[in-house]
């Protein structure tokens, strides 16, 4: 198993002191992606490199699989044959054969290529051509619902469960909870997008989507992006310890998904969705209308 971090020497400098000493930083190494399947027309399958995205090691398969899912690529766990972990020629590679009856879709994947190189996730022309990429099934409405204490208390929970950010302070979480607030599963990664590809594929592959009761946080802004992504994989509600986007807003009330930003120290706001969360006793019924 690859490390996440590495030990660096640094000058520790104070206002009134210098020394030297050792740092942890969260690792951060490219991983190339190959799909091996059949495309439109074609005779014969073949392998098809999707690009190199720059990760922290660690899930690579979870990573690679949660990202063809995202992208529309694969539509269940059942249409990957295997995943090969192997070192290629430009370092680590991440090897997913499809199976026989799966036509790979050849823009889907040089649209997820595009993705694999950009370190912020989807940009531009991109992200508005992937808001094709609705939920398979409509949100149920109103389900789960979810109390303001659950969500005050999922920053900290959240942070008390990244253990290598911990060490390095350097790396985005994502993880799934339930609506009482009990953490399912949590992934770390220098990039937020990342993380939520390695969590969604974790949970593709063991079977555990869709969850109608699933709450997704991250540790940073609601990017479109990461709301697309919670989409595709049917998660009712995503919480986000920064803000949206106004994109990600839109997304998120266009398909019934709610959305919370800034959900910190003792407070939040909810940007789509208000039916899943459950308004205060305390608060007059002409607020909470």
């Amino acid at each position: 198993m690859p490390s996440s971090t590495t030990p660096v020497s640094i000058r520790r400098i104070t206002d009134e002191s210098a020394s030297d000493a050792e740092d942890l930083l969260a690792v951060e190494e490219p991983l190339e992606i190959v799909v091996v399947g059949r495309a439109r027309g074609a005779a014969g399958r073949e392998g098809r490199r999707l690009g190199i995205t720059m990760r922290t090691p660690g899930n690579d398969r979870e990573l690679a699989v949660g990202l063809l899912f995202a992208e529309g690529v694969i539509s269940r766990a059942a249409d990957v044959v295997a995943v090969d972990e192997a070192l290629g020629p430009s370092g680590d590679l991440v090897r997913v054969t499809l199976g026989e009856d799966v036509i790979v879709d050849l823009g889907r994947t040089e649209r997820a290529l595009a993705v694999a190189s950009a370190s912020c996730g989807v940009c531009g022309k991109a992200s508005i051509d992937v808001a094709s990429l609705a939920p398979p099934s409509p949100l149920a409405r109103g389900v789960p619902r979810i109390a303001p204490s659950v969500v005050h208390g999922l920053a900290a929970r959240l942070r008390g469960a990244q253990a290598v950010f911990g060490r390095t302070g350097g790396l985005h979480a994502a993880a799934l909870f339930d609506a009482s607030g009990a953490l399912a599963d949590l992934r770390e990664d220098v990039g937020r997008h990342n993380a939520v590809d390695k969590l969604i594929g974790a949970a593709l592959l063991a079977g555990r989507l869709p969850d109608p009761g699933a709450v997704l946080m991250v540790s940073g802004r609601a990017g479109f992006e990461l709301v697309q992504k919670a989409l595709r994989a049917s998660i009712p509600v995503m919480i986000a310890v920064g803000a949206p986007s106004s994109l990600a807003a839109e997304l998120a009330a266009a398909h019934g998904m709610t959305l919370v930003g800034f959900a910190r120290d003792g407070r939040f706001n909810v940007y789509a969705g208000q039916e899943r969360v459950e308004v205060p006793v305390a608060l007059p019924a002409e607020a909470a209308s």
